[in-house]
């Protein structure tokens, strides 16, 4: 799945897609490829002359990839990608259960990540991820997603 068809499902945009790439997407696994430019927009201050990918991005990442599967799979609107879609937001974060980073993420190359859906009880998903880089775990993140419908939005 690439860029075209990662926006079909998910409405964030560049500057703020993480997501560069899909190579595997089932309704309880997905997987993830981030691409860096070394000019994404929270490189500039983070660190000058030595960037590091924030912890925030990273878990960003995991969301974004975590809500791509949520809009494939477990949407309650049939195309996301449409003004029908006005008054949902899937994929929503609740909660952060834990987040380790193990080592520094430097933008070189790509990171992956591998999220799991591990339990949906209504409209909350329970997801686990790894993120990976150069064959190394770098950073274990658990979180909770949920869809509000137009009804819960202010």
């Amino acid at each position: 799945m690439n860029t075209s068809d990662i926006t079909k499902l998910l409405h964030q945009r560049e500057p703020y897609l993480m997501v560069s790439e899909i190579t595997e997407c089932d309704q309880k696994k997905i997987i993830a490829k981030k691409i860096f430019s070394g000019e994404e927009f929270f490189l500039k201050g983070h660190f000058p002359d030595a960037p590091v990918v924030p912890g925030a991005m990273i878990q960003e990442f995991c969301t974004q990839s975590a809500g791509i599967l949520i809009s494939k799979y477990h949407s309650p609107v049939e195309n996301y990608n449409s003004k029908s879609t006005k008054g949902h937001a899937l994929g929503v974060l609740r909660k952060v259960n834990y987040a380790k980073f193990i080592s520094i993420v430097k933008p070189t190359d790509f990171i992956e990540c591998e999220v799991e859906l591990e339990e949906k009880i209504e409209n909350l998903f329970h997801f686990k991820a790894r993120v990976i880089q150069n064959s190394q775990v770098m950073a274990k993140i658990g979180f909770t997603l949920t869809n509000i419908s137009d009804d819960h939005l202010i």
